[in-house]
């Protein structure tokens, strides 16, 4: 992961994570490759393979990490290594005793959402007595709420995602495949400096009208609404961002939705402060579609937590009691999709703070017309 991050920051976040597995009632955190072990630790694998490599996490104890023996110089060399006791395993013995070492045989442990089911069986048949629980399940607050360094990181991937989209509305659309604007986005966000593309989603016409419409061979068309969907990590955070755009003039009916979503996508935003539940994010999109009569085409949540991944904890959907706190970063993307015809979506990143929200995504939300 490049950031500026030292070792003392790492051992923080790993005694905090060991604070909390002890307030949630746990012995301990077992973490995996994956995205919370180098947000833990600063050791990413360069491959990731059938031989355990798992970071152990207890309360009051240093943490230690089990790696493969031909990769223990690498995580000796990763950025927190100094605030682990690293230990490699050689190819012939069972690195799940050597890991049962360090653990309650008995107790209870978080275990990264990522871990392969091959690693959890070797744990739960060397310590029958233990037991196991998802990270996300146990210690969902443990990467949402984020630190001064980690909101700039976001900052700055939303600001290459912005880039990104105000260079693909220069574009010519019209005649082209889905699947070449979707080039077109990946370019544009590895020039802005993404090392990795997640997703480019270009929903023409009918196909916009699928949220997760996969970018293919349809030729967009002159009079097309067009949702554009994109992101990925920029230096290891992530990015996420949708705007819609038209081909040509948009009808009066087109332009009557995608103001509602826009409206909606506002209402929201202004929702954010801190204590509100995040189901009241949702609850207020959801209303301002309900109220102008297209509340059954509103089909997804509201919004994702964003961070290492541009997936995971919080999220802002009915039944999700979490208060906001301020370092939450999160997108709001209420859409409506009118099935055989379009669809409209509007999203940003925005994050928590003292005093409200604050977007981290700045083009404008207003309808663009392309050629």
């Amino acid at each position: 992961m490049t950031t500026s991050m030292t070792r003392e920051d790492y051992e923080q976040r790993m005694v905090r994570a060991g604070r909390a597995a002890a307030d949630a009632g746990l012995a301990g955190l077992v973490v995996t490759p994956g995205p919370d072990l180098p947000w833990l630790c600063g050791y990413r694998p360069t491959a990731v393979t059938e031989r355990l490599t798992a970071l152990v996490i207890e309360p009051g104890r240093r943490a230690r990490l089990l790696v493969p023996v031909l990769e223990q110089p690498d995580a000796e060399r990763s950025p927190g290594a100094g605030a682990l006791e690293v230990t490699g395993w050689s190819d012939g013995s069972d690195p799940y005793e050597q890991l049962a070492k360090w653990m309650d045989p008995k107790g209870r442990y978080g275990v990264s959402d990522a871990t392969w089911a091959l690693h959890l069986l070797g744990l739960q048949r060397t310590l029958p007595g233990s037991a196991y629980a998802g990270l996300t399940e146990v210690l969902p607050m443990l990467r949402a709420v984020k630190d001064a360094h980690e909101v700039a990181m976001l900052a700055a991937a939303g600001a290459a995602a912005d880039a990104t989209y105000e260079e693909i509305l220069g574009v010519r659309f019209g005649g082209r495949r889905e699947s070449d604007v979707a080039a077109d986005l990946a370019r544009l966000l590895v020039e802005h400096g993404h090392s990795q593309v997640d997703f480019t989603i270009v929903g023409s016409g009918p196909n916009g009208a699928n949220p997760h419409h996969e970018a293919g061979e349809r030729v967009i068309e002159d009079g097309d609404m067009v949702v554009l969907d994109f992101g990925g990590l920029k230096d290891g955070y992530g990015s996420d961002t949708t705007r819609t755009v038209h081909v040509g003039e948009a009808s009066a009916e087109e332009r009557k939705v995608h103001d509602i979503v826009r409206e909606a996508q506002q209402a929201a935003f202004e929702a954010v402060r801190p204590g509100v539940a995040c189901q009241e994010v949702d609850r207020v999109a959801r209303r301002v579609i309900k109220a102008a009569g297209y509340g059954e085409y509103f089909i997804h949540r509201t919004g994702h937590g964003i961070g290492v991944t541009t997936h995971e904890p919080p999220y802002m959907v009915e039944g999700e009691h979490l208060p906001l706190v301020p370092g939450m970063c999160f997108s709001i993307e209420p859409g409506i999709y009118l099935p055989g015809r379009f669809g409209v979506r509007i999203e940003d990143i925005v994050t928590c703070t003292e005093t409200g929200g604050r977007r981290l995504n700045d083009t404008g939300r207003e309808m663009a017309v392309v050629r």
